[in-house]
């Protein structure tokens, strides 16, 4: 009886908490990104690739986010490698069973590598396009830990994310 009257009440707070945003803050979000790098990718079987110092902007006029990374490239079968840059950008996508947000749709906007003539870097660019695509969809921005998600005794999942300049929004909805 004492159980079915604390799970009635329980249930009664949920509702009347409703809906909630928590805002994290870029410095957090680059924090967390920092961690997560470098990484190593084998791009069309013949291309190392390192991708290091992760660099986040948020683009708060249209809900995406933005990457400058470090890039390092090395041909299998060749001596030498190359140095550059890359920026990507992406919307924001929200895994909420893994209760994670990622890039998706990602756009190379620039890709630059040291002493290499624009013609070269043409040439290559449809594989960075690749590589930024492929790397960034296995990267969360940010993940919840389950106990993040509870307020007030009431569990939450992450339905949504927008964007404010300086940070992520997460809305949140009681669990149901």
């Amino acid at each position: 009886m004492v159980a079915a009257v604390v799970a009635t009440a329980l249930a009664a707070c949920s509702t009347l908490i409703g809906p909630r945003q928590v805002e994290l803050p870029q410095a957090r979000l680059q924090q967390n990104l920092e961690h997560k790098f470098p990484v190593h990718r084998r791009v069309l079987g013949i291309f190392e690739v390192e991708l290091s110092h992760p660099q986040l902007a948020i683009l708060a006029d249209n809900d995406r986010v933005a990457l400058t990374l470090d890039v390092n490239v090395s041909p299998l079968l060749a001596r030498q490698s190359w140095h550059g840059s890359m920026a990507v950008s992406g919307r924001l996508k929200v895994d909420n069973v893994r209760n994670t947000i990622y890039i998706s749709d990602a756009h190379m906007d620039r890709f630059t590598v040291d002493g290499m003539d624009e013609g070269k870097q043409n040439q290559i660019a449809s594989v960075a396009n690749l590589l930024g695509e492929n790397t960034l969809k296995d990267v969360p921005v940010h993940t919840f830990r389950p106990e993040d998600l509870r307020y007030a005794g009431v569990q939450f999942v992450l339905t949504g994310i927008s964007t404010r300049p300086g940070a992520l929004v997460a809305n949140l909805q009681p669990a149901q």
